[in-house]
């Protein structure tokens, strides 16, 4: 496949796919100006009015591979499965991949989390890993993210004292023979993690969590925080050696940081007397509503004001500031929803 001349991005199956469910990528896109065939279907996903974008459908787990080896130039993903397949690279291939954050998308926020039985006696961490490592030489896991998983088990190890005894680790599929006597076995699972740590098949769970709430309906224990995520988009290694796909990819991001911007936010557009403007005037500059200065358009004998209004604010309400501007002499007060707000170029530092 001829991909020379586009603009590869790596599209996520799943939530973010699904136009009946919140956070919708199928509408930001269609924001930002990319509306996408087939992608709410399944695939195959293209750009009918971009065309020099291309769509690769996909698992986020698996772009992180596919940027490192160049196959797609950006992909949309969460932190977690990126850093999962570096430390995949790292400890099965000894290869470092450097791949480059250049957005996020304020979706798709979790908490990846050490889960295990409840301590009667309320261990801390420290005082768990301590005691299970000198109890067990071959300490069993089971997560969604085994490289992770085993990258916060060593790091836990090294820090008590244990690198050498718990230093070899195998990943196998949930239940398998054992394959090394001393370690760690990270089981690979394809959900159910609670389940497997609450009916002690194992030691312990990495578990992906937005509130905590199916691990407390478990009577499990949060122990430790491994990492923050939520869904990003992110560059192949290369993609800057290439000139002409690094502007298509400024190009995307800066028209995706525009639909990102305007979430939330209206113009408020509204007409009043010239020997009013000095009084709404203060009045938009008191309750800092402009930037540098407001913008407007002045007649013979009214002026039309427009001012950006964040819609979700609680400190000033829309309806608020509406009535307001009316009792200040304001008339024809129209409100538009935004699907785009470029600040300007210097948004985007990729």
């Amino acid at each position: 496949m001829n991909t020379a001349d586009k603009l590869v991005i790596g599209l996520p199956a799943g939530s973010l796919a699904d136009p009946n469910r919140g956070g919708s990528l199928i509408e930001l896109l269609k924001r930002a100006g990319f509306p996408t065939k087939g992608y709410d279907q399944g695939g195959p996903s293209s750009f009918p009015l971009t065309t020099f974008l291309m769509g690769w459908d996909g698992r986020p787990q698996e772009f992180g591979a596919q940027l490192a080896l160049n196959e797609i130039d950006l992909a949309i993903s969460g932190r977690d499965w990126i850093r999962e397949r570096q430390l995949e690279f790292q400890h099965e291939y000894g290869k470092t991949i450097e791949l480059t954050e250049v957005m996020t998308l304020g979706r798709g926020n979790v908490r990846i989390v050490i889960i295990a039985a409840q301590q009667e006696n309320g261990k801390n961490i420290d005082d768990f890993m301590a005691d299970l490592l000198s109890r067990k030489p071959l300490v069993t896991m089971v997560s969604e993210l085994p490289y992770l998983a085993y990258d916060w088990f060593y790091t836990k190890a090294q820090a008590l004292g244990f690198a050498t005894s718990h230093k070899d680790f195998s990943i196998q599929k949930f239940k398998t023979p054992p394959k090394i006597d001393r370690g760690l076995i990270v089981y690979e699972t394809w959900g159910k993690t609670e389940a497997k740590v609450k009916n002690g098949s194992v030691d312990l769970g990495v578990e992906i969590t937005q509130t905590g709430s199916a691990i407390r309906n478990y009577g499990l224990a949060i122990l430790d925080e491994v990492m923050q995520s939520e869904t990003t988009v992110w560059a192949s290694p290369l993609l800057k050696t290439n000139s002409a796909k690094h502007d298509l990819a400024r190009m995307f991001l800066l028209n995706l940081y525009g639909a990102l911007h305007a979430e939330n936010k209206v113009l408020v557009f509204f007409n009043a007397r010239k020997e009013d403007q000095d009084k709404l005037l203060q009045y938009l500059r008191d309750n800092h509503l402009f930037g540098d200065e407001p913008t407007i358009n002045e007649g013979v004998n009214f002026i039309e004001f427009s001012i950006q209004l964040d819609a979700s604010s609680k400190v000033l309400p829309i309806a608020q500031v509406r009535y307001e501007l009316a009792k200040l002499g304001a008339t024809a007060i129209e409100t538009i929803p935004l699907e785009s707000s470029i600040p300007g170029l210097h948004v985007i530092e990729f």
